[in-house]
């Protein structure tokens, strides 16, 4: 059913990615610096997923109703429920074999407090070789897991590590594996309906500039589903912040997620094993504006104000660091 080789793929996916990247740099700041503050982050977030799901309801709707016969939308669906279904089933799988996870009673005892202190029941703690960082993962056969590298752990004091265990639990407790891939599904469906479109479009002589036109809206708008839920993603990096506040302080978080920070600046040799990882978006760090400051209260305080790409921002799964460390700065005294 899909070719990636297909020269209209090509062409659409190409077509996607330089309508992304002006959005990035032109219109979606401008939106953000308008909203920016005017919503509570629970707030957002409802708002944000009503707006990703009725866009692509209505969207799917429209298409599924001017097309009539050319798709087979249940087998469409079918297939990518399938394809990432199977990916949520085996990743803890290829995850635990690639970074060499382990179990580690010590750290396990630490997470343990965490989880208690968040009320949730604890994961399973597992040590893994790679350079600074932290991420969750695991599904229904596997359970739960929190990672950390060993590096991160000879890194970080004990309340910093609680705060990015404490962050790595609020994804679990969040449910955001699960909430993502749902999530992410929406605007492949939409483009794959449009890519078919767009194929039927060709063996149609009598309504072949209607699919197609509808083809290539559906294609456009798929793109701009794919942001909306990006920016979801990092409306979740947030909420996960709160959770490692809540656990270890305000304090602790920043400079937690200020030393991983830094650490990928002054050694960005590292940072290809993490950027190049298929796993990346699952890591507590991301990689925009670092600077090369040593560690201190005044140099976080630098750091906050550090101007960020609009472009990384919003082609990101994660806030950058700066606008983490300002929301860590508005959470309320627990």
């Amino acid at each position: 059913m899909i070719f990636f080789f297909d020269p209209i793929y090509m062409l659409l996916a190409m077509l996607g990615y330089a309508l992304m990247l002006t959005l990035a740099s032109t219109i979606a700041p401008r939106v953000a610096s308008r909203v920016s503050g005017k919503f509570s982050l629970f707030t957002s977030m409802l708002l944000l997923a009503m707006l990703i799901i009725l866009i692509s309801a209505g969207t799917i709707y429209t298409i599924l109703s001017f097309a009539g016969y050319y798709i087979s939308i249940y087998a469409l669906i079918v297939f990518l429920v399938a394809v990432n279904l199977l990916m949520y089933l085996v990743s803890p799988f290829i995850i635990n074999l690639s970074y060499s996870a382990k179990r580690d009673e010590e750290l396990q005892m630490v997470v343990n407090s965490v989880a208690r202190r968040l009320n949730v029941k604890p994961p399973k703690a597992v040590v893994v070789n790679s350079p600074p960082n932290a991420f969750a993962y695991g599904n229904i056969l596997t359970g739960r897991y929190v990672a950390i590298s060993d590096s991160l752990i000879n890194m970080l004091d004990r309340d910093e590590l609680e705060a990015v265990i404490g962050h790595e639990i609020g994804h679990h407790k969040h449910k955001d594996n699960l909430v993502m891939l749902l999530f992410g599904l929406l605007p492949s469906v939409i483009f794959y309906l449009g890519y078919a479109l767009i194929h039927a479009s060709f063996r149609d002589d009598r309504r072949g500039m209607q699919l197609a036109a509808v083809g290539f809206a559906a294609v456009i708008i798929s793109f701009l589903v794919q942001i909306l839920v990006l920016a979801f993603s990092r409306l979740r990096e947030y909420y996960a912040d709160f959770e490692g506040t809540r656990v270890a302080g305000k304090d602790a978080m920043q400079r937690s997620l200020a030393k991983i920070h830094l650490f990928y600046h002054r050694y960005p040799r590292y940072m290809d094993v993490i950027a190049d990882s298929k796993f990346r978006t699952l890591f507590i760090y991301a990689f925009v504006n670092a600077v090369a400051e040593p560690i201190t209260r005044m140099d976080i305080e630098r750091l906050k104000n550090a101007k960020v790409s609009p472009i990384q921002e919003f082609l990101s799964t994660h806030p950058p660091i700066p606008k983490r460390l300002r929301f860590i700065d508005s959470i309320g005294v627990f």
